[in-house]
C-alpha cells in the first residue's frame, strides 16, 4: 500500500484559516454541459450563460462560471454591488462574486466544508420560525419561508438544506472524544447586524442583501472574510470572558443524547423533514415546494436519489433538465444537487421504476451510454402531466481508493494522512500504516483503533471498527447507502481510552418530604431502576427532586425517555441531563453567570432572550425555568466557588429563584451569589409555570416554602417589576442588545436586600362569598418587595380573574394598564372600613389604624410600577427607608382615588409604622397579595418577620456619558 502524508489544514469553519498545502480544491468536473446553480434548481435554469464557460478558480470546492446578470446582484465576498452584466456564480452553492474578488474567496463550498472541519460538533436545531433578512448558510438564499436556526450558533438553514449543513457547531463541553484545550475563533459567515464593523479595517462588514462577513461565535469579533486572516487565531472569549463558563470546564458524556437533550432545549412537536425514527441525520426532500411546479417547455422534472436509504424513505432532490440533455449533463447536475464535487466518471445513473419509488428495488439502467434521456428510456416531450422520472446515483466499483485518516486528539503536525486501500486492507493494517506517518511507534499499535465518524448536521455518530474489517468493502457499503453520507464520513486513528460511563439525570415532580430510601423505592417502582447501574447521588426532599448517577449509557437513555413519559400520583415527572462543572479548572478571574429565563414572559420576549444567551454564553449555564425550575441550575453550579445569577422575568419569577437560592444556600460552595434582574413581562400576563410536585395551588405563591409543589405562577396585575426599577434595570425589557445586558451585569455593583417571612395561620373558615371553604393549614411564604392587605390586593385579585377568563387578550402592557384602570374605576365608589376588620401589632405593641381601605408593608422604595408610596418628606418619627435596614414600612391608603394619586406622584401614602416584627389579625376573610400574587386569606393571623441572612443583589452601574463620535460595536 502506498502512503503519503499530507499537511492538512485546521478547519476554516471550525477555527483558524486553511494553511498552505491543504487540499482546498475540488476535482475538476470539466466544462461541458450546463449545471444548476444549486440543489433543487433546474438544469440550465438560472442566469443566462454567456457562451463558453471559462476555467475559473476551483479553490475551496467552488465551481465558478461566468453568468449573465438579469437583476441587481451583490458580491458575497465584499458585499458591493456588481456593476455590469456579468458575474461569477458557483454552480454548487450559489456563491456570487466579482471577477476581481475570485482570487480572494476564503469561504469553502458546502461540498468541501465537511473535510475542513477541525472538530465535528452537531447542531441543535429548534422549531421552525420566520427569520427576516436572514440567509441560508448552505444554499445562500434568503429565508422567505419558515426555516431552522441552531440554538447554539448563528446557523440558519432551510429545512431541506439541513442534511447538507456542516457539523461545525460551537464546542461547549468536554465529552471524552475531543478534549482540545486550544481555543480558536469559531467563524460563522453572514447574517450580521446592519451596523456591524470589521475589527481590522473598521469598515462595515455586514450586509442585508447577501450572506457576507464573518463573526466569531465565541468572542463576537466581526470581520470581512479577507480581513479575518489578519486576526490572531486564538480566541479570548472577548468582553464576556469573565462570565462565560469555559467549555474546557464542562464535562458531559453525551453519547446516546442529542444536543436538544444536552442543552435542555424544548423540542418541537412536529417532525422536521427527514427526521425518521432510525435516521442518523434525516435527509430532507428536495422536492418540497418544487415538486408541484410545472417545468418549462422543452424541459422535464427528475427525481434523484443518492442511495438505498433515500429510496426507502422517499427522500429525493428535484432537478429539471432539457429533454435533449445528455446523461453526463444530468449526472453532473444530480451530483451538485447533493453537493458532491467528485469526478462524475466515478458515478452512474440508474433508472428507478415508478413502482419502486416508495422503497422497492431500483432497476439498473444503462450507465454512461452517452445518449439523451429520451433515448435512454425517458417519457418523451409530450408527458408534462405525467409523474417525473426517478433516478439513483450509484458509485462505480473501485479496485482501490485513497483514504484520509485523521489523528483524532493526537498532537501531530498534520491534519490528516492519505493512504491507499485495496480489497485486502483491514482496519488493523490501516492503523499500522498510519501510525509511523504520524510519528508514533508501531510497537504501541495495540493501544490504537480505527474509528468511523459520521458527521451529520444533527448527530455525530462514532463507530469503532473491528480489526479485521475490510475498509474497501466498508466504503462501498457507505456509498451504497448514501453518497451524501460518504461525504460526511471520516476515519480517525484514536488511542483506546477506557471511558467510564457517567450520566447525571435530574428527576423532578416527585412527592416532597420523602426520605432517601423512599425515593429509591418510588423510582424503582415507577421506572424499574437497576441497582447496580443507578444510584441516588443527591436528594432534594423539600422540593421533590433527586439526581441520579447512571454508569451505563443505554440505561441512562432508557431512564431519560421513560421518566419523561411517567407520572407519579397523577403528576408528570421531569427529566433533565445535567453536565458536570470542573470547578478546579476554572481560571482565577472567571466568575461565570448562571442565567434563568422565563420563556413565556414579556410576550415571548423571554424565548428570544433564551436563544440569544445560549449563543453569547455557554448553553450549559442557561436554564429555562419552565423546564424543571431553578433547582437544576443551582445543582450544576453547586461546586463553583464564585458565580453570579441573572433572573429574566417578573417579580414573581425573581421571588421564586430567590426562595430556591435560600433553600440551596447550605449546599453551595459560593455562599452568597449575587443576583441581577432583567425585568420581563407585559404587566401581569398570566404565566403558567410547570413546576414539580403534588398539586395545583392557584393562590399559593411559588416562592413559598413548598418549592416542590406544582403551582400556577401569575405575576403582578399592574405593570410591576418594581425590584428591577429599584436596582436600575428598568421597568421591563424592550429589545436591548443582549450583549450589553450581560456587560452591564458584569459591571454591576453588589447591594444587600432584606427578605421577609410571612406566616399565614388561618384559624377558622369565613362565611364571606370569596372566602375559602375550609380552614387552611399554616403555611409560610417569602416576600421581597411588598405585602398588601385590602383594596390593592382586591384590585389584583379582580385583575387576575379577568385575565383567567380571557388570557389571550393580556399580551401588552397598554392593554393591561387599561384593564387595571377599568377594574379600579369599578371600585372607586365602594367603601370598606379595613381598620375595623384587622388588628395590627408592631414589635409586640398594638398600633391604632386610621380610617383606611388598604394596608401595605413595603421593603423597597417602589410600589405599583414605580410609585413612591412612603414619600420623600422627612419625618422625625421614622428612619429613612432602605431595603437593607432590616425594617419594613407600613403605609395605608384610603381607597382607589388615593392609590391613583400616589401613582401619579401627587400624594404619598399614610405613614403608620416602621419595624421588624408584625402581627396582623384578620377578623374576616380579606384579600391579600405578596409581590403581586393575590388570594383571599381566611380569618386568622399573619406574622411578618425578617429572614436572615440578607440577599446579595446586583444594582446596575450608572452609565457614563459616551463621547460623540465614539463607535459602538454591534452584536446580535
Amino acid at each position: 500500500m502506498a502512503a503519503a502524508a499530507e499537511p492538512g489544514a485546521r478547519a476554516w469553519l471550525g477555527g483558524g484559516s486553511p494553511r498552505g498545502g491543504s487540499p482546498t480544491s475540488s476535482p475538476d468536473l470539466g466544462s461541458r454541459g450546463r449545471a444548476t446553480p444549486g440543489p433543487g434548481s433546474g438544469l440550465g435554469s438560472g442566469p443566462e450563460q454567456t457562451g463558453a464557460r471559462p476555467s475559473g478558480p476551483a479553490a475551496l470546492g467552488h465551481n465558478f462560471r461566468k453568468v449573465m446578470l438579469t437583476k441587481p446582484t451583490f458580491c458575497h465576498l465584499c458585499s458591493d454591488f456588481i456593476w455590469g452584466l456579468a458575474g461569477f456564480l458557483c454552480d454548487v452553492c450559489n456563491f456570487m462574486s466579482h471577477e476581481k474578488c475570485l482570487k480572494h474567496v476564503k469561504t469553502p463550498c458546502p461540498s468541501m466544508a465537511p473535510s475542513l472541519v477541525r472538530v465535528p460538533v452537531a447542531h441543535c436545531f429548534g422549531s421552525r420560525g420566520l427569520y427576516k433578512r436572514k440567509f441560508c448558510s448552505v444554499c445562500r438564499k434568503c429565508l422567505e419561508a419558515p426555516a431552522l436556526r441552531c440554538e447554539v450558533c448563528e446557523l440558519h438553514v432551510h429545512p431541506d438544506c439541513v442534511p447538507f449543513a456542516c457539523s461545525d457547531c460551537r464546542q461547549c463541553q468536554r465529552d471524552g472524544h475531543r478534549d482540545h484545550d486550544a481555543r480558536q475563533h469559531h467563524w460563522r459567515e453572514g447574517n450580521l447586524p446592519a451596523g456591524a464593523r470589521c475589527e481590522v479595517c473598521r469598515r462595515p462588514c455586514g450586509s442585508m442583501d447577501v450572506l457576507a462577513g464573518l463573526r466569531c461565535q465565541r468572542c463576537g469579533v466581526q470581520a470581512h472574510a479577507v480581513c479575518a486572516a489578519a486576526l490572531a487565531p486564538e480566541c479570548t472569549f472577548g468582553r464576556l470572558r469573565s462570565v462565560v463558563l469555559p467549555p474546557a470546564c464542562v464535562r458531559l458524556l453525551s453519547r446516546n443524547f442529542s444536543k436538544m437533550h444536552c442543552f435542555r432545549v424544548s423540542e418541537s412537536t412536529a417532525p422536521e423533514p427527514g427526521e425518521g425514527d432510525d435516521a442518523v441525520d434525516g435527509s430532507a426532500s428536495g422536492g418540497l415546494g418544487r415538486e408541484e411546479l410545472a417545468p418549462e417547455s422543452g424541459k422535464q422534472t427528475l427525481k434523484v436519489f443518492d442511495g438505498n436509504d433515500a429510496v426507502q424513505r422517499n427522500h429525493f432532490q428535484v432537478i429539471t433538465a432539457t429533454r435533449l440533455a445528455r446523461r453526463e449533463e444530468v449526472l453532473e447536475a444530480a451530483l451538485r444537487a447533493y453537493y458532491i464535487t467528485e469526478d462524475p466518471r466515478n458515478f452512474e445513473l440508474q433508472a428507478l421504476p415508478t413502482t419502486g419509488q416508495a422503497g422497492g428495488r431500483e432497476a439498473p439502467g444503462k450507465a454512461g451510454s452517452g445518449g439523451t434521456l429520451e433515448e435512454d428510456g425517458g417519457r418523451g416531450p409530450g408527458s408534462r402531466e405525467a409523474a417525473p422520472e426517478a433516478w439513483v446515483i450509484r458509485a462505480l466499483p473501485r479496485t482501490q481508493e485513497v483514504l484520509k485518516v485523521y489523528p483524532a486528539w493526537l498532537k501531530v503536525a498534520v491534519a490528516y494522512v492519505s493512504i491507499r486501500v485495496t480489497p485486502q486492507s483491514t482496519a488493523r493494517a490501516v492503523v499500522l500504516e498510519v501510525l509511523p506517518l504520524l510519528g508514533r511507534q508501531v510497537e504501541g499499535a495495540e493501544s490504537f483503533q480505527l474509528v468511523e465518524v459520521l458527521m451529520g448536521s444533527r448527530h455525530v455518530q462514532r463507530t469503532v471498527l473491528e480489526d479485521g474489517e475490510l475498509l474497501l468493502h466498508r466504503l462501498r457499503e457507505i456509498r451504497q447507502t448514501s453518497l451524501r453520507q460518504m461525504s460526511q464520513t471520516r476515519f480517525y486513528v484514536a488511542e483506546h481510552r477506557a471511558v467510564v460511563p457517567h450520566v447525571s439525570l435530574f428527576v423532578g415532580g416527585l412527592p416532597p418530604g420523602l426520605s432517601h430510601q423512599e425515593y429509591g423505592s418510588l423510582l424503582d417502582e415507577a421506572v424499574a431502576t437497576k441497582a447496580g447501574l443507578v444510584t441516588l447521588s443527591h436528594v432534594y426532599s423539600s422540593q421533590g427532586a433527586v439526581v441520579l448517577d447512571v454508569t451505563c449509557f443505554a440505561e441512562a437513555e432508557r431512564l431519560y425517555m421513560l421518566v419523561r413519559d411517567t407520572a407519579v400520583h397523577g403528576r408528570p415527572l421531569t427529566a433533565l441531563v445535567l453536565p458536570e462543572v470542573l470547578h478546579t479548572r476554572l481560571p482565577p478571574d472567571c466568575r461565570p453567570l448562571l442565567v434563568f429565563v422565563n420563556p413565556k414572559s414579556g410576550g415571548l420576549k423571554g424565548r428570544d432572550l433564551l436563544c440569544s444567551f445560549r449563543k453569547l454564553l455557554n448553553p450549559h449555564q442557561v436554564f429555562e425555568l419552565t423546564n424543571g425550575g431553578p433547582l437544576p441550575g443551582f445543582h450544576v453550579f453547586s461546586q463553583v466557588p464564585c458565580f453570579r445569577v441573572l433572573v429574566c422575568g417578573g417579580d414573581g419569577t425573581v421571588g421564586w429563584v430567590l426562595a430556591a437560592l435560600e433553600e440551596m444556600r447550605p449546599r453551595l460552595a459560593c455562599p452568597e451569589p449575587s443576583v441581577a434582574i432583567l425585568p420581563l413581562g407585559t404587566g401581569g400576563v398570566s404565566r403558567q409555570v410547570r413546576g414539580w410536585g403534588l398539586g395545583v395551588y392557584p393562590c399559593l405563591p411559588v416562592f413559598g416554602r413548598s418549592l416542590g409543589q406544582r403551582v400556577s405562577l401569575h405575576l403582578a396585575p399592574a405593570p410591576g417589576n418594581d425590584l428591577g426599577r429599584v436596582l436600575r434595570w428598568g421597568a421591563g425589557y424592550s429589545g436591548e442588545d443582549p450583549l450589553s445586558v450581560l456587560v452591564s451585569v458584569d459591571e454591576a455593583d453588589a447591594v444587600l436586600m432584606d427578605r421577609w417571612t410571612i406566616l399565614l395561620d388561618a384559624h377558622e373558615a369565613g362565611g364571606a362569598e370569596n372566602s375559602v371553604a375550609d380552614a387552611e393549614p399554616p403555611r409560610i411564604v417569602q416576600m421581597s418587595n411588598y405585602c398588601g392587605i385590602g383594596i390593592d390586593a382586591e384590585l389584583s385579585l379582580d385583575f387576575h380573574q379577568a385575565r383567567e377568563e380571557e388570557p389571550g387578550k393580556f399580551t401588552s402592557r397598554f392593554h393591561n394598564k387599561g384593564v387595571y384602570v377599568r377594574v379600579g374605576l369599578q371600585k372607586i365608589s365602594q367603601s370598606r372600613s379595613l381598620h375595623k376588620e384587622i388588628r395590627l401589632q408592631v414589635e409586640q405593641h398594638e398600633v391604632a389604624l386610621p380610617s383606611i381601605q388598604g394596608l401595605i408593608f413595603i421593603n423597597i422604595p417602589s410600589w405599583g410600577s414605580g410609585a413612591d408610596l412612603w414619600g420623600s418628606d422627612s419625618d422625625s418619627r421614622f428612619e429613612k427607608p432602605r431595603m437593607d435596614d432590616g425594617l419594613l414600612e407600613v403605609v395605608g391608603v384610603t381607597g382607589v382615588m388615593h392609590m391613583g394619586q400616589v401613582q401619579s406622584g401627587l400624594r404619598a401614602g399614610i405613614r403608620i409604622a416602621q419595624g421588624s416584627y408584625f402581627r396582623v389579625t384578620l377578623l374576616k376573610a380579606t384579600p391579600v397579595q405578596v409581590d403581586g400574587e393575590p388570594w383571599v386569606q381566611a380569618p386568622g393571623h399573619i406574622i411578618i418577620s425578617a429572614v436572615g441572612p440578607k440577599v446579595h443583589m446586583l444594582r446596575k452601574a450608572k452609565q457614563k456619558p459616551r463621547k460623540a463620535g465614539t463607535p459602538k460595536d454591534a452584536y446580535p
